[in-house]
């Protein structure tokens, strides 16, 4: 049975010395990350290999207890392939977060506590805890946690919870998921998540920010500073509202598919950002396009799909946005446009509607082919005065 992890958000409230003690392990935890990466050799990225050659430097250096060491090494190593995959370098380690097992951290239920090896000692938090948290931690054993330090000067408890996920419901009825950027996400059976609101939060932060940073960068000493200030108060409020909206649209999709007992079928958008950066746009666009996260709403979907007991079925992008749901022919025809706007119009059945909802019906006719306990084959069936090839659809979603 599959597992799923949850991470329930705790914040603690720490006393004066407390407080130093845990501003001294994330400092020490940072360092430790920082000197690990520095001394190793770029290239080793396994866990092991690197606590074999600096574990016990690590924890004499820093002090460090032995499991702090550790978590130390494997985040380091954790990041390193991530860097690799994504082709990046390894970022700076902030003391802003660290990482606990079961040997270095314990939640109580009774009088709902935790108990972290800080720096200098073992220390208790009690927790603050609404019914949600209550609801996900009671009954559970955690064996991980993240101490987390927050920009307002906060601290919390981050508690991953694991338990087992239902199986997810075999089903022939699909729902078709169209991701953009116009529309967040458009069904097959016609519900859309306008992004216009969106797109208009997002320009009007790049104009703030723009104009504070021209201000950080000329303006007088004074204006500097609080340009920097204003700066570092909106940083993350984007990305949260983006946040909200995806987790909104998620559970929405979810909950129907799980009411209608169907699978939830969208596109595999992976690399879809470098397709498009090669293409010539302008300098809003490329910035719209590149804020675009679709790949954190299909984190959503997948996780929240998880603990509903809903699957979700990832097809092939190819030619969706240009085959016709109604007689699966694809466009475009040399010298013949199959979309103006937000149109999409058939030059085979003469079809004509919003071409976003022609995109996730497609969606659904691949998802459902895939799905299909007979096997498949969607084409479309031209007639002998018809000019142009039109080749199997499915022949697009094969190996998905």
């Amino acid at each position: 049975m599959e597992k799923q992890v949850l991470t329930i958000v705790c914040k603690i409230n720490p006393t004066p010395e407390q407080i130093a003690k845990i501003e001294a392990t994330l400092q020490a935890f940072a360092d430790a990350c920082s000197y690990i990466n520095e001394v190793v050799e770029p290239k080793i990225t396994h866990n092991v290999t690197i606590q074999n050659q600096v574990y016990g430097e690590v924890r004499e250096r820093f002090g460090l207890a032995s499991n702090l060491a550790i978590r130390a090494i494997n985040r380091v190593s954790s990041n390193r392939k991530t860097a690799k995959r994504m082709n990046k370098p390894v970022k700076k380690f902030l003391p802003t977060s660290a990482d606990y097992d079961a040997r270095i951290f314990s939640f109580r239920e009774k009088d709902w506590s935790v108990s972290l090896t800080l720096v200098g000692g073992r220390e208790r938090f009690l927790v603050d805890v609404g019914s949600y948290q209550k609801g996900k931690l009671s009954g559970f054993t955690p064996t991980s946690a993240t101490l987390v330090k927050h920009q307002n000067g906060t601290y919390s408890v981050n508690i991953q919870v694991k338990s087992d996920a239902p199986s997810p419901q075999k089903s022939q009825n699909v729902i078709g998921v169209d991701l953009g950027r116009r529309d967040v996400a458009v069904t097959s059976e016609g519900k859309s998540f306008s992004g216009q609101q969106i797109t208009e939060i997002r320009d009007r932060y790049s104009r703030v920010r723009a104009s504070l940073q021209k201000k950080a960068l000329e303006g007088t000493r004074s204006t500097r500073r609080r340009a920097r200030k204003i700066l570092q108060r909106l940083s993350g409020r984007e990305r949260r509202f983006q946040s909200w909206v995806n987790h909104n649209v998620s559970k929405h999709i979810v909950g129907k598919a799980k009411q209608s007992q169907c699978s939830i079928v969208i596109e595999d958008l992976t690399g879809i950002r470098e397709r498009t950066n090669e293409q010539p746009r302008n300098k809003t666009e490329r910035r719209r396009s590149n804020s675009w996260a679709f790949f954190q709403l299909r984190i959503f979907l997948d996780y929240k799909a998880l603990g509903a007991g809903v699957q979700v079925i990832k097809v092939n992008p190819a030619y969706t946005s240009q085959t016709c749901h109604k007689c699966l022919h694809i466009h475009p025809v040399k010298g013949k446009s199959y979309r103006s706007g937000k149109t999409f119009s058939c030059g085979h059945c003469n079809w004509k509607g919003d071409a976003d909802f022609n995109g996730a019906n497609v969606i659904k006719l691949l998802g459902a082919s895939v799905n299909s306990p007979r096997g498949s084959y969607l084409s479309c069936e031209l007639g002998r005065n018809v000019e142009y090839f039109q080749p199997s659809l499915f022949d697009w979603v094969q190996g998905y």
